[in-house]
């Protein structure tokens, strides 16, 4: 994935992720909170525009450093983002229960991208 690449996506997620919060507040809120799944849909805006961040700083430090594992970061924050917000999004929307088994994909592959930005700023300077 180029830099440019990198910042384009973290910019749309951002927008999405404040465009979600706010759907979720005023039109799906009454139906979140009759099928207690509020604080899901929360979790997973939370959760997308924090590691939404993560994948802006990722693009911002390639200024400045070229560690390859800075390219598995931003897959990984990306995937994991579509994957664990993405399922708990479907999940409050559809109830369909299995999607959770998912979640903790998603949740994996964040870690992940946490570990190879670690591993990458550790390496660079």
């Amino acid at each position: 994935m180029t830099q440019k690449a990198i910042l384009l996506i973290a910019s749309l997620l951002g927008a999405l992720s404040v465009i979600f919060g706010a759907f979720g507040a005023h039109a799906l809120g009454p139906m979140l909170q009759a099928s207690g799944r509020l604080d899901t849909y929360e979790t997973a805006v939370k959760y997308q525009m924090y590691h939404t961040l993560a994948l802006l700083a990722v693009g911002l430090l390639l200024f400045h450093v070229h560690q390859p594992a800075l390219q598995v970061a931003a897959w990984c924050f990306f995937l994991g983002i579509l994957v664990f917000s993405g399922s708990l999004y479907t999940l409050c929307l559809t109830g369909v229960t299995w999607l959770g088994a998912v979640t903790p994909i998603g949740g994996v592959l964040l870690i992940v991208g946490w570990g190879a930005l670690f591993y990458a700023v550790s390496r660079a300077l």
